[in-house]
């Protein structure tokens, strides 16, 4: 399986860079089109009651974007495109990336921060709304590649067999994998967990699946535990699917990701 049109986030923040240079990476290894599309908040500049969209400050950013766009993207040629969503307000903006996410194999966004120009709910209302898998990258750290090293919850859950299969064309052949099982005290491990680690050894992935006892306070932090100590490059989780754990309300698990999330995760709905 390969990836061959990938869409990436743009904004004026300077973490823009390193979700851009991974997507290049990326489209360098799939041989993929890449579009970038800028899209934050901007105000109309106002002068008494007469607006004008869009600002000079929006149409220098849109520049700046478009420009180290152009750079990261040289080796692609004809195979990077840019793109902007012309639309200062933040509905306007969730609803149109949404949109255009659709039409792409794959989606990568920026974890999202407080005080910034992004919608703070644009990863979660792509995830939930473009039926696409959507990779999410961290606001600190560098994240030159991935996939050496994926850890793939599981909870025998159809969230959790999607974001498997999503990851599998970011997965590099030969990578040791990690599938993590979180489950309650009293139940087994997982009876289908040789089928598991099979499936992934037909793509050429070495992995082990691993049981996890946990608590209903301790899941997420449990995944985001196993992540570090299997030196994890990639998570990949099935998003607002509490399948399973009928403690977890729907979706508080993939927001909490979200909020603390430690590495590139790949969520899939």
């Amino acid at each position: 399986m390969a990836l061959a049109n990938i869409l990436v986030h743009l904004d004026s923040t300077p973490r823009t860079g390193v979700r851009l240079a991974l997507a290049v990476r990326l489209a360098e290894r799939f041989g993929a089109r890449l579009t970038g599309l800028f899209a934050e908040v901007s105000e109309a500049y106002r002068v008494g009651v007469v607006a004008t969209w869009p600002s000079a400050e929006h149409v220098a950013a849109v520049a700046a974007a478009r420009t180290a766009f152009a750079v990261a993207t040289a080796k692609l040629g004809e195979r990077a495109a840019f793109d902007e969503v012309n639309r200062g307000g933040e509905q306007e903006i969730l609803a149109r990336t949404t949109d255009i996410a659709r039409t792409f194999d794959l989606v990568i966004l920026g974890q999202t921060e407080e005080g910034v120009r992004v919608p703070v709910d644009l990863p979660e209302q792509v995830i939930l709304e473009s039926g696409r898998p959507v990779l999410v990258i961290p606001y600190a750290g560098s994240y030159s590649d991935l996939g050496r090293r994926p850890l793939f919850a599981w909870n025998r859950s159809r969230g959790a067999a999607r974001a498997l299969h999503d990851a599998l064309p970011l997965i590099a052949e030969g990578a040791a994998g990690l599938v993590v099982e979180a489950r309650r005290p009293s139940e087994p491990l997982d009876e289908f967990a040789e089928m598991v680690i099979a499936q992934l050894a037909a793509h050429k992935v070495a992995a082990r699946f691993q049981g996890v006892v946990v608590d209903e306070i301790k899941l997420m932090d449990t995944l985001l535990n196993q992540a570090a100590d299997h030196s994890a490059d990639l998570l990949a989780i099935g998003a607002f699917d509490s399948s399973g754990f009928s403690f977890l309300g729907r979706g508080s698990g993939t927001r909490y990701i979200l909020r603390h999330m430690t590495l590139p995760t790949l969520f899939s709905h």
